[in-house]
């Protein structure tokens, strides 16, 4: 594994009896990098985080991480590593306070300005016994322990769950400073808007399998938007109805409405044609881009391993 990898996966497969839980999963994650692992519920994410933490075997394929074997080096490997699980557990009585002290000594000691600086970012009181809170202010207390070590790794399973508007942004702002800082960062989520603002690519899993790896910017070249052209004059239909990427031409009178997946450029230029009075054109939907494209498309092949 090459000093410019984070993580590297080969045909990672895991099979559970007859359940794929991922198959021929070939990905790489640059160092530094911030990556989006994302895919609707039941898509293998877990699996995968499960996978390069050695906290499963894999039925086939291999997977190195920070350039070590997720079994053979798996003591060293997990104090250079922030893990959130997607389901916390902390049994017991302790205080927030307690139980991250407790985790910053099983790492070798942390810097306890450190737990406070995050706790003061997060809003957690660290003298409140962890298991009174609610499920924002445990989360809360996950991403303590994830990142109060300042790991080169950072794998985050569903980070804003249970958080708050306010409070995602927050860890956003989070994950943006441990990119500064060089730290590598692999996050799922099923939902796009939690990455698209801070990841460097997504690599995109449906059923088991990678269906895409794509940097961020180049999904919205795909974004789907509702336009609005209200012309001086009633204009003809026929004008627009088959322009590239142009779907859904309504016109009533002098107004038309449509849906452009792609590019305005063709649209833009058939509309100047007449008088135009006015346009409108909502924010591209990603999210509407992306479920449409890769989870409901048919015959989504996997994807090559890309760093492109």
């Amino acid at each position: 594994m090459t000093s410019d990898l984070a993580v590297l996966t080969e045909d990672l497969t895991k099979f559970y009896g007859d359940h794929r839980g991922v198959e021929g999963l070939n990905l790489e994650v640059g160092t530094g990098e911030v990556m989006g692992f994302l895919g609707p519920n039941g898509a293998g994410k877990t699996t995968t985080i499960r996978l390069l933490l050695d906290f499963l075997r894999p039925s086939r394929g291999r997977t190195a991480v920070l350039g070590l074997d997720p079994r053979r080096d798996k003591a060293a490997l997990h104090r250079q590593i922030g893990y959130l699980p997607g389901e916390l557990a902390f049994p017991g009585r302790d205080t927030a306070e307690d139980l991250l002290r407790f985790f910053g000594d099983a790492r070798g000691g942390v810097a306890w300005s450190k737990v406070t600086d995050l706790a003061g970012r997060l809003e957690v009181d660290l003298s409140r016994p962890v298991r009174t809170m609610s499920k924002g202010n445990k989360q809360k207390v996950g991403l303590i322990q994830a990142f109060m070590h300042e790991p080169a790794l950072l794998i985050l399973d569903e980070p804003t769950s249970g958080l708050d508007p306010l409070m995602q942004q927050e860890f956003l702002a989070m994950v943006r400073d441990a990119r500064s800082a060089g730290q590598t960062v692999f996050m799922s989520s099923h939902v796009l808007a939690e990455v698209q603002h801070v990841a460097d690519r997504v690599a995109i899993v449906r059923d088991g399998r990678l269906v895409a790896v794509e940097r961020v910017e180049s999904l919205g070249r795909r974004a789907v938007r509702a336009v609005e052209i209200h012309f001086h004059d009633p204009v003809d239909p026929a004008d627009f109805t088959d322009l590239p990427g142009v779907s859904d031409v309504v016109v009533s009178g002098p107004v038309l409405t449509c849906t452009v997946d792609g590019r305005l450029d063709p649209l833009i230029k058939a509309a100047a044609r007449y008088e135009v009075v006015d346009l409108l054109s909502a924010e591209p939907d990603l999210e509407e881009t992306f479920l449409s494209f890769y989870y409901h498309s048919e015959g989504a092949g996997d994807a090559h391993r890309t760093r492109a």
